[in-house]
């Protein structure tokens, strides 16, 4: 197999012959979307002697994030939600670690694995061919006071799980309490931020909390609290202003507060402080207010555009930098098919997905020599979940709300789980959830699987948030 020039060449692998090509090492960083996806292509393109794929990520699964509402409200378990690495990625090696920092110029990433925390060590160096980055983005947080020690986020799903179990335990206090005050903040609920994440997350608990105050003698729906705070004048902007405002009167018709251009000014003392003057003592606070760019961006030497992302070309290579390749929420790639000069694609699953197929391709095309393709997809549309047979959807020019929306919703992101395995267990869960009652329990002690041996052994467990 050819390679390019300038290509620093791996070692042969133990037991090789020493007399054939080395093989080209592709490092991918991320097991995301664009990770996962990349991955899987490069191993189908490439054969054994070819290539040899690492793929660095901090967790052995690739989360589908969009199904992580309804993992929250119990309409799909958590292990579906999920994608297993090394059985989706049998051709390639996985590290569990987390890239620190990338050398660009030497062709070498520092990554800190599970084993070099247990053993004491430092970071590792492991050199590269080809980079593919894609460790995708965190949570955008603001110094707000209180926010750092009482926010929940929403990006994993151990935050989903969390976040279902730790409603249903203010629902468990709210009941047994006599204290009125502690009644009230522990059935208070505050979700910061109005784009999908904090609109779909809200939807589901609020759904599901509703329909768990059936079994509560002393809770009515009534009697809990929720309000969705936003900094602009809309939520859901993908969806359309049409859309969004649609959204807005169905939230506010469940009883749902929406504050629009309104500001989280403080946390502080279980008491979410908004910049219009509202005071409310609460036990809950989500934040889904934006992300940012992965740090590990910052400690590379490659090139970035203001706002932190990797600078890419339509070919999703990393402007100016040889070798390396990114996509997904790290990549700033030109959108061919705007009308607007220099508008980026947007960082969603949609293109994730999309840009990963192209760049896979575009690797195999580099390594033999060929010519590249340019990513180019039309933005087909967005769709949103509001809870249990509510949604809103704005795609090919259409506008759907309620069950209709709700319905292709479930439709486009099933069609979009990984692997034929997945599909099926989340489409028997669907199923089966439509011909039983929704499970309302909370397995809080699942975060705390040695509490009852630490009382046990005269230790003190960890007090309930």
């Amino acid at each position: 197999m050819p390679l390019r020039h300038g290509v620093v060449k791996a070692h042969n692998s133990p037991g090789s012959n020493p007399g054939s090509p080395p093989r080209t090492r592709i490092l991918v960083v991320g097991g995301g979307y664009v990770g996962m996806y990349t991955a899987l292509r490069l191993q189908r393109k490439l054969k054994s002697d070819e290539a040899e794929i690492v793929v660095v990520t901090p967790d052995p699964y690739m989360t589908y994030q969009p199904f992580l509402p309804e993992a929250a409200a119990g309409s799909i378990s958590p292990r579906h939600v999920v994608v297993p690495l090394r059985r989706v990625l049998v051709g390639c090696k996985i590290v569990i670690g987390e890239a620190r920092s990338i050398d660009h110029a030497k062709r070498i990433a520092t990554v800190a694995t599970l084993a070099t925390e247990e053993e004491g060590a430092g970071p590792i160096e492991m050199p590269y061919d080809e980079l593919v980055l894609a460790p995708g983005s965190v949570s955008r947080t603001l110094p707000i006071p209180g926010l750092a020690d009482l926010g929940i986020g929403f990006k994993t799903v151990e935050e989903a799980i969390g976040l279902r179990n730790h409603v249903i335990e203010q629902m468990d206090i709210a009941s047994a309490t006599r204290d009125p005050a502690l009644r009230d903040a522990a059935l208070t609920f505050v979700f910061v931020g109005g784009g999908y994440a904090g609109v779909e997350a809200l939807g589901e608990l609020e759904d599901m909390a509703r329909y768990a105050a059936r079994y509560y003698h002393n809770i009515k729906a009534e009697d809990m609290k929720w309000i969705l705070v936003e900094a602009s004048g809309r939520i859901l902007p993908e969806v359309g202003e049409e859309m969004g405002q649609y959204a807005i009167r169905e939230l506010r018709r469940r009883n749902i507060d929406v504050r629009l251009e309104t500001r989280l000014d403080s946390c502080a003392d279980r008491v979410a402080v908004l910049d219009d003057g509202s005071r409310f003592p609460n036990r809950t606070l989500v934040w889904t207010a934006g992300v940012k760019p992965h740090p590990v961006l910052a400690a590379s030497d490659l090139p970035l555009n203001e706002r932190g992302r990797l600078a890419c070309t339509a070919e999703l290579r990393i402007d100016g930098a040889e070798h390396a390749w990114a996509a997904g929420d790290a990549a700033a790639v030109p959108d061919l098919t705007a009308d607007e000069k220099g508008k980026e694609c947007a960082p969603n699953a949609q293109h994730a997905v999309r840009q990963a197929k192209v760049l896979a391709e575009n690797i195999v095309a580099s390594l033999r020599g060929e010519p590249l393709k340019n990513y180019e997809h039309s933005y087909v549309g967005s769709v949103a979940s509001l809870g249990l047979h509510k949604g809103v959807a704005h795609v090919y020019g259409r506008k759907l709300k309620g069950y209709p929306a709700w319905l292709m919703h479930r439709a486009y992101h099933l069609s979009r789980v990984p692997t034929f395995n997945r599909k099926a267990r989340v489409l028997a869960e669907w199923t089966l959830s439509g011909l039983f009652k929704r499970e309302i329990v909370s397995l809080g002690s699942l975060e705390h699987p040695r509490a009852e041996f630490e009382l046990a052994a005269g230790g003190h467990p960890p007090k309930t948030p």
